[in-house]
């Protein structure tokens, strides 16, 4: 590969003035010499050193996304379409802005915090972390970090958050379910925490105000460390006759829900109701078409990119915590309860 100094050679300029076009430190440049040093590159298809750039810059050009995810037993984090979409629009955005995306997928603060120190990372964009975590990342980080889907305590730090108003969107689908007459209403999901917990919250303020009492045994955790998933569907199976209808609180679960009872003869919505939550490219694939609210990953991806590169420029925000609006999408998982 062709060196910096082989170029300065063949142009007859210093290596110097070589180095500063390749980093763009062109202001005391003319334009014909930036034109014969980047007509050299493209000929001998040059590529720069990362390492000595970044050393030169102070500036990796590196942007690390962390995912906090809870692993559903014996799959992976790509197979969740919510997931795949705002990652494949973050790298999209980063890799636009002249930055490379540094993916980790993790449940601990101090895993994000070693990540941080050790590839020199321009900026943080942090995915569903809980708030303890977002908490200590900020507190012992110096980088610019911009938050996707979290909630926080209230302690005085001015967090960036990218979100939904999870708890007004649950609110809307309980408020549906109610007006097509259904009274025993469930809620599922794997956790009781950040989105999950608004999303639950939104469903209970739905109950509470049309006169419903919240049963606690009405909240089923699909998910956790003592008992599995596949042993959950089939207490939902048991269950079946208690409800009309099974809120869950992502896509995902209510695919899984609805595939679990048709297997099983149990016909949805003929004999239970399921509705989700995120509009995932599959809820509209699968038949019957989901019920649910929709979302926009993609625009989330794009708007926590656009805050953090006006982070690292050290430009001001407009606004610090962004409440995207969901819409509610009526498809066929919902029977109306004369």
């Amino acid at each position: 590969m062709i060196t910096i100094k082989e170029m300065a050679d063949i142009i007859g300029v210093s290596p110097t003035t070589v180095s500063n076009v390749i980093h763009g430190r062109v202001k005391e440049t003319s334009k014909e010499m930036i034109e014969k040093v980047n007509k050299v590159i493209e000929e001998y298809n040059y590529i720069p050193n990362m390492s000595a750039r970044t050393l030169s810059q102070n500036s990796s050009r590196i942007i690390g996304v962390v995912l906090k995810y809870q692993l559903i037993k014996g799959k992976n984090i790509m197979q969740d379409p919510f997931n795949s979409e705002i990652l494949g629009s973050i790298e999209k955005n980063i890799s636009e802005a002249g930055y490379y995306m540094m993916f980790y997928s993790s449940g601990k603060a101090d895993d994000v915090l070693h990540l941080t120190a050790t590839w020199n990372v321009d900026g943080l964009i942090v995915i569903g972390a809980h708030a303890k975590d977002c908490q200590k990342i900020v507190k012992h980080t110096n980088k610019p970090v911009i938050f996707i889907d979290c909630y926080f305590y209230n302690d005085g730090i001015e967090y960036v958050n990218i979100g939904l108003d999870d708890k007004k969107c649950a609110y809307k689908m309980t408020q549906y379910l109610i007006e097509e007459g259904h009274k025993n209403i469930a809620f599922l999901a794997d956790n009781c925490i950040g989105v999950d917990e608004e999303r639950f919250r939104g469903y209970a303020e739905g109950l509470q105000e049309n006169g419903l009492l919240f049963k606690e045994r009405n909240y089923i955790n699909l998910d956790s460390d003592l008992i599995p998933l596949k042993d959950n569907l089939k207490q939902i199976y048991r269950r079946r006759k208690e409800f009309t209808a099974l809120f869950c609180a992502s896509d995902y679960y209510a695919m899984e829900v609805v595939n679990y009872l048709m297997d099983n003869k149990i016909n949805v919505p003929d004999d239970i109701s399921v509705v989700g939550f995120d509009d995932n490219i599959l809820g509209s694939n699968m038949r019957p078409r989901l019920t649910t609210i929709r979302q926009n990953p993609t625009l989330k991806g794009k708007i926590a990119v656009k805050c953090l590169m006006r982070l690292i420029r050290k430009q001001p925000l407009k606004k610090k915590n962004i409440r995207l609006s969901g819409q509610l999408i009526i498809r066929d998982t919902v029977r109306k309860i004369e």
